[in-house]
């Protein structure tokens, strides 16, 4: 089994800046992709990056300009660095990875709580 463990959400104003950190453990074989998403009340979970063991990376519309994902593929670890945050940005963050090949599993954190003030 896999585990992830979230850190850096919290409280920042509007404009401030994040960075959240994903650290996954347990019985890894290999990691396809790791990613970001959010969830707010009354919503879908959304995808908000990814980014593939090979560096590729994906980001939804609304934070293309301002958030960055990376990954320490080393550490099984990835960040995901949000800056120019909006209140629009309050949700629900959980970290995700796929692992595997052909036959992938996936793997969710916890979720941490990112609010935004106006």
């Amino acid at each position: 089994q896999v585990q992830l463990v979230e850190s850096g959400g919290g409280l920042v104003q509007a404009g401030g800046s994040l960075r959240l950190s994903c650290a996954a453990s347990g019985s890894i074989f290999s990691i396809n992709t790791m990613g970001w998403y959010r969830q707010a009340p009354g919503n879908q979970r959304e995808l908000v990056a990814t980014i593939t063991s090979g560096g590729s990376t994906n980001y939804a519309d609304s934070v293309k300009d301002r958030f960055t994902i990376s990954r320490d593929s080393a550490k099984s670890t990835w960040y995901l660095q949000m800056n120019s945050l909006k209140p629009e940005d309050t949700a629900v963050y959980y970290c995700k990875t796929r692992t595997g090949g052909t036959w992938y599993r996936d793997y969710w954190g916890q979720g941490t709580q990112v609010t935004v003030s106006s």
